[in-house]
Formats: structure tokens, C-alpha cells, sequence
């Protein structure tokens, strides 16, 4: 059996590349290599278009991809190793009940009636992702009549819910998009289907129902300690730094991410904490860091 591809190299991306760059390589990737544009050669096109979603499939998991990062291909073959948070050593640095270092914070949000308002949407398989780009001509699906629009909404849009006015077979009515819905996500409305796009934002960073913030902060308040105030998806919070807390530890708020879909409750926001350095410093600082480089600090 030939070797499996570097998933990086199927989908075009660095190893350091974003949620969203990896998301966006993948749609690029994926229309790129559909089976309808490669009639010619479907065989060829089916085999790289399964490919295509098989690395997505890691890349876009959190802790798939931490798996991955460190033992490859063998993380998922039989035996392997991976199942998940908490069973898996080195799979992510979420999965020791959702610590990561000395931190962990939790907080607790009102739930609704627990009914569930997602009956209609329709979240298929690889191959009915791309649908609405090539008129439904799946090879692997049989074509359906029912009109197919996407709409764009703001990310804040999509966490929170929405209601919109469109324009449908020449008439314009309302719909009511829920909380919660992301990316590639299609609506049924009954006489059409809604295919959803989403702007990223120039904050927060969405993975499934988890959101990721970075926040800088001072080398001081990292050594001593303190209190910072972070954004979250309903406004800012202030959480503590403990001292001595180290560039890239993660803080994990629960329940401050997007609304599950198919399900109830929230994601979880992750902070990860960088610490600044600064590129000039006054007399007086320099003095007080020669005085702490002397002492061995």
C-alpha cells in the first residue's frame, strides 16, 4: 500500500496555518478537484477529492491535529492510540479535563427549553458540500430540484442568531437563521435550501463551537500576576493570571463559546496567552533588569 500524503501538502498549507486558512485551503482544494470538473478522469478526481476531505477532517480538529502534529498518520491507524480528549497522550493541550497547565475556569450560563430547532438542517456528506456550485450534479447523489441560494452573514450573526429578508422565486420573505450555525452549513426551508458563508472577525478565531482569542500581556503581570480583561462572544470578562504563567498557556472559560448545533448547551472560549516584549526600554527599566539579571532572575 502506497504511503498516505503529508495532510498539509494535500490542502496546500504550512504546518503554522490558522483555523481559517485551513478552512479556506480546503474549499479552494475541494472545488478544485470535484469529480464534475474531471469527467474526463473521475476515478483520478474521486480519489483526490476523498483525500482532500480526509485532511480536513484532522486539520480542522483542534486535537486531531495536535495528534497528527506529533506521531503523523500513525496517531489514527488501528492501535494508534487516538480517542480523544483524555485519552490520548499528546493529543492537544486540552486533554486532561480540559486543563492546561495550573488553569482552569469554568462558568455556568441559563439554558433554553432544550428544543431542538435544527430538524431541517442538512449536514451531509463531503460530496454534497460543494453541490451548489455545480448544479447539484454530484456523481454520487442523485440531483435534487430544490433551489439552492448561500447568504453571507457577520460572525456575530452566525453565534447569536439572526433574521433575514431574502428574496426567493421572485418574492422577498423573512427566515430566521438559529444561533450556533457555521460554515458550509446548508438550512432546508422546505421549498429551497440556504447554504451559509460566514466573514471571519478581526478577534475571535471559531472551531466547531469553541472560540480562540489571543491576548497579549505585559512581561510583569506574566511574572507577578494579576487581573486582564478578555473579549468574549457576550462582552467583556475579567479572569486572573496566576504568577509565573508562561507565552502560550491556554485559559479555558466553558460554556462562553457558540451554541451547539444538534444539541444543547455552549463550546468553550480558549485564551491563549502571549506575553509581550517590549523593543525599547527607559533608563530606569534597564537598570531594574540589570539588577534582576545580577540576582539571577
Amino acid at each position: 500500500m502506497s504511503a498516505k500524503s503529508d495532510y498539509y501538502e494535500v490542502l496546500g498549507v504550512s504546518k503554522n496555518a490558522s483555523a481559517q486558512e485551513v478552512k479556506s485551503a480546503y474549499r479552494k482544494q475541494a472545488l478544485n478537484w470535484h469529480p464534475d470538473r474531471h469527467k474526463d478522469d473521475k476515478e483520478e478526481a474521486e480519489k483526490r477529492f476523498k483525500e482532500i476531505n480526509e485532511a480536513y477532517q484532522i486539520l480542522s480538529d483542534t486535537q486531531k491535529r495536535s495528534a497528527y502534529d506529533q506521531f503523523g498518520h500513525q496517531a489514527f491507524a488501528p492501535g494508534g492510540g487516538f480517542r480523544g480528549a483524555g485519552g490520548f497522550p499528546g493529543a492537544g493541550p486540552f486533554s486532561q479535563g480540559g486543563r492546561y497547565g495550573p488553569f482552569s475556569y469554568t462558568y455556568t450560563t441559563t439554558q433554553g427549553n432544550g428544543d431542538n430547532p435544527f430538524v431541517g438542517f442538512d449536514f451531509g456528506d463531503p460530496f454534497e458540500i460543494f453541490e451548489q456550485f455545480f448544479g447539484g450534479g454530484n456523481p454520487f447523489h442523485q440531483a435534487r430540484s430544490t433551489p439552492r441560494y448561500s447568504i453571507t452573514l457577520e460572525f456575530m450573526e452566525a453565534v447569536k442568531g439572526v433574521e433575514k429578508e431574502v428574496e426567493v422565486g421572485g418574492k422577498k420573505r423573512k427566515i430566521k437563521i438559529p444561533a450556533g450555525v457555521d460554515e458550509g452549513l446548508r438550512i432546508n426551508f422546505g421549498d429551497f435550501l440556504l447554504s451559509i458563508d460566514i466573514k471571519p472577525h478581526k478577534v475571535f478565531q471559531r472551531q466547531g463551537s469553541d472560540i480562540y482569542v489571543n491576548m497579549g500581556i505585559q512581561f510583569s503581570l506574566a511574572v507577578a500576576g494579576g487581573e486582564i480583561k478578555v473579549p468574549t462572544i457576550d462582552g467583556d470578562i475579567k479572569i486572573r493570571i496566576r504568577p509565573g504563567t508562561q507565552s502560550g498557556t491556554m485559559i479555558r472559560l466553558r460554556e462562553k463559546g457558540v451554541p451547539i448545533i444538534r444539541g444543547r448547551g455552549r463550546g468553550d472560549e480558549y485564551v491563549r496567552i502571549n506575553i509581550l516584549v517590549p523593543d525599547k526600554l527607559t533608563r530606569k527599566q534597564k537598570e531594574v533588569l540589570e539588577e534582576l539579571k545580577n540576582e539571577g532572575f
